[in-house]
């Protein structure tokens, strides 16, 4: 090894033995040097004798376990570390090496040096160590401590260059524990630092790793010390043609006692294709072939940057370190051992005694057993083994198969063994000419099942199958498959043994002698596919035996079997067996599928690099006909004489000369330029709310995760994988979707330059700016960002295991996705978006499943797309076209191309099937050129389908109205080398022919800008209008009707847009090596779009127009014209600036869009653009937050609004060219032409690829059924089947339960709870995910912007007639500050309802009132407006912030219980009996009560108090938050409850003293709730006054006032009176009291109030700056004046109106305050009333109760209802009251007369109002005559002759409402209402109510 070449002697090799000799003699107790000749060319390989040498061979070898770190970085290590033992050992067992004893009292400690310092890298890596000059740092391992290096400082001329070569003889070293210096022997050295070793001391066996400093300045690992020129070298290849040194087949001899041995060193660097085998592989090595994978591979380099090499650490069974992929068999995608360099020779001489020839190895592995699969056990035979280091195991004779030399080349075949059930033999030999696949290996595990996932699965463990019934089933299962090119499938075998288990539990018994004939039986039926082999010994016999045959001759491999099932069956043991693949497509197949993409664009470039193609390529030198190709080409080109096809008009055979030909440009319409309008769609819209209500329910769980409250802005960053297309794609979108102005972020002007700054590619330069971007996340709090990574399944590579692989960065986007800051920052949400998010759904997902939104179906939004002519055509579109029964369907595969590729893979079984079929594909497009134009005869030689498509391309452009656009056609070809070769190829011919202005040939690289030739570019400008000089296309959808083929490279497609030109998608290349779900689905992706709706329904008639044939296609010209589509209308009320910035539609953005005033009318500043559009104006559409309305509102025009708030009214659409466009895939056309129809693209696959994807017709499972990515392992054998309507949440939920993260997924080390602030979207391709993401950005900033703004009642009072105020007016200019209480008692009061809230309750009769009742002018829904909430503002439950947090929130240590509870009890004379009311009072508020001695009883509240009632609303949204609107001031908040409500106030509300209640108050109205407030705050105002009297305080001192607001009450505003034109101003709650308690003589008020807001009142003229009139909402009550008028304690509604009356006739002032002025929030959904249902619930579904089933006859059988009597009674007046007062109805001059209370009896009834008790002010009543009268629950002030004062229209009605029956009989008679009015016993009703919830009575008579 190494120098030695036999029968030479090399210079450096004989200096090195000579002073090992010498050092070993002067050592030695013997005295005799080893002869040196001997050692440098006599000496045989050693080769242990038996068992117990092997063993201390193992033991010297293995030295210990290497450590994690070992395992993930320089793999070759330990191989070097046995080859250095090669060369050094001895013809004879070596001597135990003798170490001199440590001298006593040193230190033997290890890891310590003898002085006893600390030398283990991890101790002194971060110390700082000085290190003489000329000396490096070298880590040394020793065997007694393997998962520590120890740190040593060595002469660094004693040490090799990157040759390994130069290092001089001997040693210089120091000790870095203890300093000592000079040891000039490495014996000496090592003894110091206590190495212990068993063998020789040998500074090249044991330094091992230069030591460097990393980033951080620790200490590390650094390259590995090359001590010998091979040892920088790579492995050679094991497809090498050099022959094997022996063939001697002999397995025992008498001298190793019958057993074959192992050799101690299996490994050699030579290049010989022998060696043995083994089936746990970590290895990522370049270069061969499909050599042997058998399990996965790494992607990782070494520290210094070269691949790891194998080494026995890492042929490890044990549990790995996270960054390479777990060892399970079965799942692994396998890997080969490749290697990249020539091989180097090297002969080996043969043990002189042994006839067993040791092996030398083109694996380096050792020689051990593969897989022991005995049921529930995996490989465990490492007895004597260190952990992670696999050993040489002694092995019968019979378990030995040896490899034939020049296998593949003699079978044509690459056999391939996929494990079954039972123990594989060793390989040794030409092991590099078989595969060994564990493909279905777990099929056949179904004894590990768990106890759950047999239940799931419906079975139990008696119906499992026996290993005999295994092998017959896989027999049949093979026998189906036969000759047909279709390879196995765990996932269809899986199905298999899952149906047979749940038809036939346990399977038949059958004996040992009935299985062999079973097994031919089986076999038989496939027609000699399928061979049966059974052996009695071991599987190795039968595998033997079928190579063996293989290669006896030619003559064989006409009948050769497909496969052969080797069965070993055994009487003593369980039967074994495994399947030997020998058909040629079959074996290569599963061999290359073994590979993962990196690995397989590997070895395309191994076998380009290394000229392995050169035969290959010298084939398709010719055309098909055998001329030579470029000699043809060129004498074509000579006859052209420079003149070329013309481009526009005319066929192929027309020339012209070159110039003139360059100075064509394309026929345009300048109507017809192409123009981008960027455009929201329902669908669209739907999902952006979906994820913005996802948001919102984070927000909402409680868990402190996310708080929206505080935030104001947005801002996003999205990351996109490495394609600068998707870059400028993106960017291009949010530039056209005009978000960063929407967002605040940019300004009009700097928006269209600044767009690529918020879209970075992940690549190397992403760290930089997601450090910028994270410290724009920590320095900003107050703004949410968004992270959107864009096609997050693309790389999800561990930041651990990622690696440069094929030129690309992996593990990239865990390093940024996933690093703690970006986890831990609480302003920052994740976005993933993706097409196939399987990835991201495993068991360890990283995203909580609820948090996943999905994007709905054609099916779901079909309501939605009803008016739409486009219609998604994807993935299952196309499945589903296989059944419309064309003649040339959309999907298809190229059969004739797929002969050609067969016949051409068995000329070439050394290339990879890519390799070929793209060579092939090449010369298919070449010929098809020249058939065109210069060589017809060729055209027999191309498939039909190349040549139509290469036909159409150069075609199209010239046919009538096409305006010289045609087709794109996409080739996919992932190899970027193979890419090159074929656009280098494509373009040489195209020229070559005179086409070059015809078409355009492309590289689609994703590393790399789109290159174009300035022509296409100067006609794509033509096309567009553009007039800038300097544009050219960045994206694909920038080459819209260009002719061109785009060779589409890369190793994924990474989510670009195509445009609508594009027709063909050439995907012949993707073929058995793409066997996931993710990666084949992705490939066809690429051509899914939205398509014209009948094109689906009308398959037969649209699709005829596919066909090639140029006479069809001429009347459908191209599928890139564009339609019309009218655009939606949006909401009104949206708010933030406009943009103007042109829209252009992605194929994906196609969803609902909103017109929106613009801040502009013009584009924005700066050079044209490719999406500037010309001449027209786009507007962006957007869309409204709620999204509750679609139709615009028209606003009024109005002066500008008040600079404190800001409107969102709704302009009305604008007319422009863009506001009736309708998209195309991503560009349209804005003309009036009729709509084209838009067709799928066509498809065209392999014949592997087409059958996965043709759904169930075919006989095998389809792509849905497939391991969903590469990344992801079935977490269990079998599983339920995967239907294909399974998608969105249950695919999600199928996928989480049965797949896991392998290893080296970014995902397997995830923590065990989902991160809370992440989510996912996914949706199919091209669907228009980025214009979803787009518009959540958007009303999510519209949703913070509306937190911080409310929607406030905008509505007019009714003005009062014009003579009302002044003749009236008694206030002079003077004295409008406050209220002179004299001039208040001379204005009348006005009783008119003129708040609008009122527009549905009965007017109130007054002199004043109009003389027409507006019935009927009532809108809808009342009108509101979008006001900013100011610093005064009162909030709701969801604001947070630094000053009121105290306020509202409980302190993080105070619980529930830290509020005490009181009971407080007073007499009520209205409620007649004593009122028990609970007080929950938190510790904090405590001191604004008065308790009594003891401290435990209530006594008092201390006045002032500020107090509110509650209607019964969501809590969270009440403003219940006043700190700020009190301006920070102190004052007790009381909340008025239910008792049923008071667990939600105490959880939303913990700091506020809560008043609950009592239980018999859960059901009433508002009223109660008033009552009780006014009847308590009296009640305490007598304590406080006795209390304080007792201080010395006058009774009338103590304040008697409280405020009672509703909790919708939301801003105050001051308006001066001076100037009207600049009169608002908002002011706090704290102002208005102090204002209103500053009045002089406050006391003489009953109640002061505030008007309410409206728009109008800054427009108005100056009112008087006083009213007497009622109040609502908010009113400052003096309860001492008002003890004798109570509120209604039965109302649900109009308690107000009812109050305000009674103390107004009783002669108490009301003063309402004009210039103030308050705001009340608009609650969606708030309403008081109940749900009416009956009482008991008979159906499930009840019709609607109508308000006229409210009442019914006493004792009638009637459904009862579920409601509140005084409920029902005033639904029933308020709706049916025209029934019982017909002569009132729109009578304004005959009121209904209401004794002592109001009542709403319908808004067409008015009402006069008269109090009977004495003293009181009443409206006179002279020359009124009533048309009704009501009597409600009237007391002992009202009698008969109270009665005939009043006079009655002729047929007046009567209602009498009483709470009984008999009260009602004895009003009746107390009131002598017989003498006038008639009654009849028809006319009595009840409230629907059952009698124990006391219903009310009431009876009607009519005026005689």
């Amino acid at each position: 090894m190494g120098n030695s070449y036999a029968g030479q002697l090399k210079s450096a090799r004989f200096e090195e033995v000579l002073h090992n000799s010498i050092e070993a003699s002067l050592r030695s107790s013997s005295g005799d040097p080893q002869p040196i000749f001997t050692q440098l060319y006599l000496e045989p390989e050693p080769y242990p004798r038996n068992i117990e040498d092997m063993k201390s061979n193992a033991d010297i070898h293995g030295g210990g376990a290497p450590s994690h770190e070992h395992l993930n970085s320089h793999s070759s290590n330990d191989l070097e570390e046995l080859e250095d033992e090669d060369d050094s050992d001895s013809n004879s067992p070596p001597l135990p090496y003798l170490q001199a004893p440590a001298p006593d009292g040193c230190c033997t400690l290890d890891g310590f040096c003898q002085a006893g310092k600390d030398l283990r890298l991890d101790s002194i890596a971060t110390e700082s160590v000085e290190v003489p000059a000329g000396f490096e740092l070298v880590g040394a391992k020793s065997p007694s401590v393997p998962e520590h290096i120890l740190v040593c400082a060595v002469d660094r001329r004693f040490l090799p260059d990157d040759n390994g070569k130069n290092a001089l003889l001997g040693f210089s070293g120091n000790c870095m524990g203890c300093g000592e210096k000079g040891f000039r022997y490495f014996t000496e050295f090592s003894n110091h630092i206590n190495l212990k070793l068993s063998t020789q001391p040998k500074k090249q066996k044991h330094l091992k790793y230069y030591l460097v400093k990393n980033s951080q300045g620790a200490l590390c690992k650094g390259p590995l010390i090359c001590w010998k020129e091979c040892k920088s070298r790579q492995f050679s290849s094991s497809a090498s043609t050099s022959k094997p040194s022996s063939s001697s087949s002999s397995l025992s001899s008498k001298e190793n006692g019958g057993v074959s041995g192992h050799s101690s060193s299996p490994f050699s660097l030579s290049g010989k294709t022998s060696g043995s085998l083994i089936v746990k592989l970590h290895v990522c090595l370049f270069a061969v072939p499909t050599a042997l994978r058998v399990n996965g591979p790494t992607n990782g380099l070494g520290v210094d940057g070269r691949p790891p090499l194998l080494s026995p650490s890492q042929v490890s069974i044990g549990p790995q370190s996270r960054g390479y992929r777990s060892s399970d068999l079965g799942d692994s995608t396998l890997s080969s051992v490749m290697n990249s360099g020539p091989p180097k020779k090297r002969h080996r001489s043969w043990h002189p005694n042994s006839a067993i020839p040791v092996p030398p190895t083109a694996v380096p592995v050792p020689a051990i057993r593969p897989i022991v699969c005995t049921p529930g056990r995996l490989l465990n035979s490492l007895k004597h083994s260190v952990p992670g280091v696999i050993q040489p195991q002694p092995v019968p004779a019979g378990e030995t198969v040896i490899v034939p030399d020049n296998l593949l080349n003699t079978a044509g075949v690459r056999p391939v063994i996929l494990i079954g059930h039972g123990t594989l033999p060793y390989f040794y030999g030409n092991v590099g000419d078989i595969v060994v696949s564990p493909l279905l290996v777990n099929c056949y595990k179904t004894s590990q099942l768990s106890e759950k996932t047999l239940t799931i699965l419906g079975l139990n463990r008696s119906q499992l199958l026996s290993v005999e019934t295994m092998i017959l089933l896989t027999l049949q299962y093979f026998a189906r498959l036969g000759k047909n090119e279709t390879i196995p499938l765990r996932e269809e075998l899986d199905q298999i043994v899952l149906k047979a288990m749940l038809c036939c539990p346990g399977g038949p018994a059958i004996s040992f002698s009935q299985l062999p004939w079973l097994a031919r039986l089986e076999a038989s039926v496939s027609g000699g596919s399928v061979q049966v082999v059974v052996t009695h010994n071991s599987l190795g016999e039968g595998i033997s035996e079928s190579l063996r045959s293989l290669i006896e001759g030619p003559h064989h491999q006409q009948c050769l079997p497909t496969y052969v099932v080797i069965i070993c069956a055994s009487k003593m043991s369980t039967n074994e067996f495994c399947v030997l693949v020998l058909g040629k497509y079959q074996a290569r197949a599963l061999a290359e599928g073994m590979l993962t993409t990196n690995e397989f664009l590997k070895e395309i470039s191994y076998e380009l690099i290394t000229g392995k193609v050169s035969i290959l390529a010298s084939h398709f030198k010719t055309t098909s006909l055998g001329d030579n190709l470029d000699k043809q080409l060129v004498r074509y080109q000579r006859r052209r004489k420079g003149q070329m096809v013309q481009p526009f008009h005319g066929d192929v055979s027309e020339h012209i000369h070159s110039q003139e030909a360059a100075s064509m440009s394309p026929p345009s319409d300048r109507g017809e330029l192409l123009t981008k309008v960027f455009q929201t769609y329902p669908a669209q819209l739907r999902v952006a709310r979906s994820l913005l209500s996802q948001v919102c329910s984070i927000a909402d769980s409680g868990t402190q995760n996310l708080d929206l409250g505080r935030f104001c802005k947005v801002d996003f960053l999205v990351l996109v994988p490495p394609s600068h297309v998707l870059v400028h794609q993106t960017a291009q979108r949010i530039r056209q979707s005009g978000v960063l102005v929407d967002l605040g972020i940019e300004d009009l002007s700097s928006a269209h330059q600044k767009s690529e700054k918020y879209v970075v590619r992940l690549d190397n330069d992403v760290h930089a700016r997601m450090e910028a971007f994270m410290r724009k996340v920590k320095l900003n709090p107050y703004t949410l960002f968004i992270l959107i990574h864009d096609n997050s399944h693309v790389d999800l590579t561990s930041a651990l295991s990622g690696s440069v692989c094929h030129g690309e960065l992996q593990g990239l986007a865990d390093r940024v996705v996933n690093c703690q800051e970006v986890l831990n920052a609480m302003n920052l949400l994740v976005l993933q978006v993706s097409c196939f998010p399987y990835t991201l759904q495993t068991h360890q997902s990283r995203i909580s499943i609820q948090n996943e939104v999905h994007w709905p179906s054609n099916h779901t939004l079909q309501g939605e797309q009803s008016n739409s002519e486009l219609l998604y055509f994807g993935l299952k579109d196309y499945s589903k076209s296989l059944q419309w029964g064309m003649a040339s369907p959309i999907l298809r595969y190229d059969d004739a191309f797929e002969k050609m590729v067969h016949t051409l893979l068995e000329r070439h079984p050394h290339l990879h099937s890519m390799v070929i079929r793209s060579y092939l594909l090449i010369q298919q497009y070449t010929e098809a050129m020249m058939a065109l134009t210069s060589s017809p005869s060729l055209r027999d030689h191309i498939t039909p389908e190349t040549l139509a498509m290469v036909e159409d391309l150069i075609s199209a452009p010239s046919r009538e109205s096409s305006q010289g656009r045609g087709h794109m056609l996409l080739v996919r070809v992932p190899s970027l080398q193979l890419a090159m070769l074929a656009r280098e190829r494509l373009e040489d011919v195209r020229d070559k022919l005179g086409l070059q202005l015809c078409f355009a040939v492309l590289l689609g690289s994703p590393a790399s800008e789109l290159n174009l030739h300035r022509n296409f570019i100067s006609r794509l400008k033509a096309w567009r209008g553009c007039e800038n000089e300097d544009w050219v296309p960045h994206t694909y959808e920038d080459l819209e009707g260009l002719p061109c083929i785009v060779i589409m490279t890369g190793k994924d497609p990474l989510g670009e847009t195509f445009p609508r030109s594009l027709k063909y998608s050439d995907l012949r290349l993707i073929d058995s090596s793409y066997l996931t779900r993710t990666a084949l689905e992705q490939e066809v992706g690429l051509a899914c779009t939205y398509v014209t709706r009948d094109v689906v329904q009308e398959p037969k008639k649209t699709m005829a127009a596919r066909e090639p044939d140029p006479e069809k296609t001429s009347t459908i010209i191209n599928d890139g014209d564009e339609l019309e589509r009218p655009q939606s209308n949006g909401s009104a009320a949206t708010r933030t600036s406009g943009s103007l910035a042109e829209n252009g539609v992605s194929s994906s953005d196609v969803a609902e869009s909103f017109q929106k005033p613009s801040t502009s009318t013009g584009p924005p500043e700066g050079p044209a653009v490719s999406d500037m559009a010309t001449g027209t104006q786009d507007f962006k559409q957007e869309c409204d937050s709620l999204g509750i309305q679609i139709t615009p509102i028209p606003s009024k025009s109005s002066k500008a609004s008040p600079s404190f708030y800001s409107s969102s009214s709704s302009s009305s659409p604008s007319p422009s060219s863009s506001s009736t466009q309708r998209p195309s895939q991503s560009t349209q056309c804005s003309r009036s032409h009729k709509p084209r129809r838009v067709s799928p693209r066509t498809v065209i696959l392999s014949r592997a690829a087409y059958s996965l994807l043709a759904g169930e017709s075919g006989s095998q499972l389809s792509s849905f059924s497939l391991l969903p990515h590469a990344d992801m392992s079935w977490s269990s054998p079998l599983r339920p089947p995967i239907t294909h309507n399974l998608q969105g949440a249950e695919l999600s939920t199928h996928y989480r339960q049965w797949t896991t993260a392998r290893q080296h997924h970014a995902d397997y080390e995830a923590p065990p709870v989902p991160h809370p602030r992440r989510l996912l979207l996914s949706g199919p391709p091209q669907v228009g995910k980025t214009g979803a993401y787009l518009e959540f950005l958007r009303i999510m900033f519209r949703m913070l912007i509306r937190l911080l703004e409310v929607d406030v009642y905008d509505e007019e009072e009714e003005a009062e007639g014009e003579d009302h105020s002044g003749k009236h007016s008694v206030t002079t200019p003077g004295n409008t500050q406050w209220p002179d209480v004299e001039d208040i008692r001379k204005l009348p009061f006005d009783p008119y309802l003129r708040d609008p809230k009122f527009r549905k309750a009965s007017p109130v009769f007054s002199e004043k009132m109009p003389n027409v009742l507006k019935v009927g002018q009532t809108p809808a829904t009342r009108v509101t407006k979008s006001i900013r909430l100011s610093r005064f503002a009162a909030h709701n439950a969801f604001h947070h912030c630094e000053q009121c947090h105290h306020y509202c929130e409980a302190s993080p240590a105070m619980q529930l219980t830290d509020c005490t509870f009181h009971a407080f009890t007073f007499c009520s004379s209205m409620l007649g009996e004593e009122v028990q009311l609970q007080f929950i009072i938190p510790k904090s508020k405590e001191q604004h009560f008065v308790f009594s001695q003891q401290g435990s009883h209530l006594e008092s509240m201390r006045l002032p108090l500020v107090s509110f009632k509650d209607p019964d609303l969501l809590k969270k949204h009440r403003l219940l938050n006043i700190f700020h609107a009190t301006d920070g001031a102190s004052h007790v908040h009381i909340l008025v409850v239910k008792q049923c409500e008071m667990n939600l106030y105490r959880k939303y509300w913990p700091n506020h003293i809560l008043l609950v209640l009592p239980a018999m108050f859960n059901n009433a109205g508002v009223g109660a709730a008033r009552f009780i407030i006014k009847e308590l705050s009296y009640h305490n105002l007598e304590l406080e006054r006795n209390r304080l009297e007792e201080q010395g305080v006058k009774r009338q001192d103590v304040w008697p006032f409280i405020v009672m607001m509703d909790d919708s009450c939301v801003l105050w505003n001051l308006h001066h009176t001076t100037d009207p034109s600049t009169s608002l101003l908002n002011v706090s709650l704290k102002t208005v009291l102090q204002h209103m308690e500053a009045t002089p003589k406050i006391c003489q008020y009953a109640a002061c109030g505030t008007r309410k807001w409206s728009s109008s009142l800054v427009h108005r003229s100056r009112s008087q700056p006083f009213s007497r009139c009622h109040l609502h909402d908010f009113v400052l009550l003096n309860v001492d004046l008002t003890q004798n008028v109570q509120y209604d304690l039965n109302r649900y509604s109009c308690e107000e109106v009812d109050f305000n009356l009674r103390v107004n006739s009783s002669g108490l002032l009301i003063c309402r305050f004009n210039y103030f002025s308050l705001m009340k929030k608009h609650i969606p959904g708030e309403s008081n009333d109940f749900l009416v249902k009956p009482k008991l619930m008979e159906i499930e579904n009840p019709a609607l109760i109508s308000p006229s089933q409210y009442v019914c006859a006493p004792d009638s059988e009637q459904t009862l209802l579920d409601a509140p009597a005084q409920f029902l009674l005033e639904r029933f007046l308020q709706s049916c009251s025209h029934k019982l007062f017909p002569k009132a109805v729109q009578n304004r001059n005959n009121p209904v007369l209401s004794i002592d209370s109001y009542l709403n009896i319908s808004p067409e009834i008015s009402v006069c109002y008269f109090n009977s008790r004495p003293h009181s002010t009443n409206l006179s009543h002279q020359g009124l005559v009533f048309s009704g009268l009501l009597l409600y629950l009237c007391d002992s002030f009202v009698f008969p002759g109270l009665l005939r004062k009043f006079r009655f229209l002729k047929g007046a009605t009567l209602c009498v409402i009483c709470q009984d029956r008999s009260s009602l009989r004895q009003t009746i008679a107390r009131l002598e209402l017989e003498d006038e009015w008639q009654f009849r016993l028809r006319d009595e009703f009840q409230t629907a109510n059952c009698s124990e919830d006391r219903p009310l009575y009431f009876l009607t008579g009519r005026h005689v």
